[in-house]
């Protein structure tokens, strides 16, 4: 009797392979060189991008202007922590497709550690570009609130292993509040970025981070979590290429803008006012 019992459990063992270590996963990535470089590219940028926006600071005095400057930083900070997860396996799981999927009960590396970066990254981003623009708090507060349940659900779907219709509720989800950002930033900033006198800097950063943001969902649909049209290694080096564009390249405009035009920052109003900004023309001068 116990010996069949110990032949069930070994034909079982054979059968469901043990969750990969750290270290397996680790050594996966470290075998996929396509993978891998796609983690250290945006490492080794990132940590260019904070000794270069420290020096781009160094001169800022203007309060408001200094908590672009931080916000800002804030972006390449977030994001060596974040690939460092990726590339040490530390954020990264192997999780099989459900039924219906392209690769349905197929293991597929499922890189969550890129939500994480964004959920992070993204609300300091829509801060900066919030401020640049003299918006009140009301608008920063839904945009932001709104930015960080889209990266949630969208890491929703990524995890969802149960349905595969449900991966893609999940996934429409995410787009919906995706809207909500878009709304915000390409309906009511630009008129607040008109009373602040930002308008010329903040329509280029509000059009460089909407086309950029729209390819995120977009690999994701077409990659291994989506439709499974491209693989692991080419989605990484899509969605790096896309962070490398909407952080790194809109933090250095953003930064270099606010450097040469900090005065035009602090005569913008406060921003943590509740309701309607002022009307165009109509904003005064800080107290500070």
């Amino acid at each position: 009797m116990i010996e069949t019992i110990a032949a069930e459990m070994a034909t079982y063992a054979q059968l469901v392979p043990l969750e990969m270590t750290q270290t397996e996963i680790y050594e996966s990535v470290q075998d996929d060189t396509l993978l891998n470089a796609s983690f250290w590219a945006n490492i080794a940028l990132a940590g260019i991008a904070i000794l270069l926006f420290v020096y781009m600071g160094r001169n800022v005095k203007d309060p408001r202007a200094q908590l672009i400057w931080v916000a800002t930083l804030m972006v390449p900070l977030v994001s060596i922590a974040s690939y460092t997860g990726l590339a040490s396996g530390l954020t990264i799981s192997f999780l099989e497709m459900p039924s219906g999927h392209a690769l349905a009960g197929e293991e597929v590396l499922t890189m969550w550690g890129r939500y994480l970066t964004w959920t992070l990254s993204t609300p300091m981003i829509l801060l900066a570009l919030g401020l640049l623009a003299g918006t009140n708090l009301t608008k920063l507060f839904t945009i932001i609130t709104a930015d960080i349940a889209m990266c949630v659900t969208g890491l929703a779907a990524a995890m969802t292993t149960s349905s595969y219709a449900i991966r893609w509720f999940w996934y429409f989800i995410s787009c919906t509040f995706f809207i909500v950002v878009l709304y915000v930033l390409l309906v009511e900033w630009p008129k607040d970025a008109e009373a602040a006198n930002t308008a010329e800097i903040f329509n280029l950063l509000k059009i460089l981070t909407v086309v950029l943001w729209f390819g995120y969902p977009i690999f994701w649909a077409l990659g291994a979590e989506g439709l499974a049209i491209l693989d692991v290694a080419i989605t990484s080096w899509g969605y790096s290429f896309l962070d490398i564009g909407a952080k790194y390249v809109f933090a250095f405009l953003l930064l270099r803008w606010v450097a040469a035009n900090e005065a035009v920052i602090a005569k913008q109003p406060s921003t943590f006012t509740i309701g309607a900004g002022p009307e165009s023309g109509a904003g005064t001068p800080a107290d500070d």
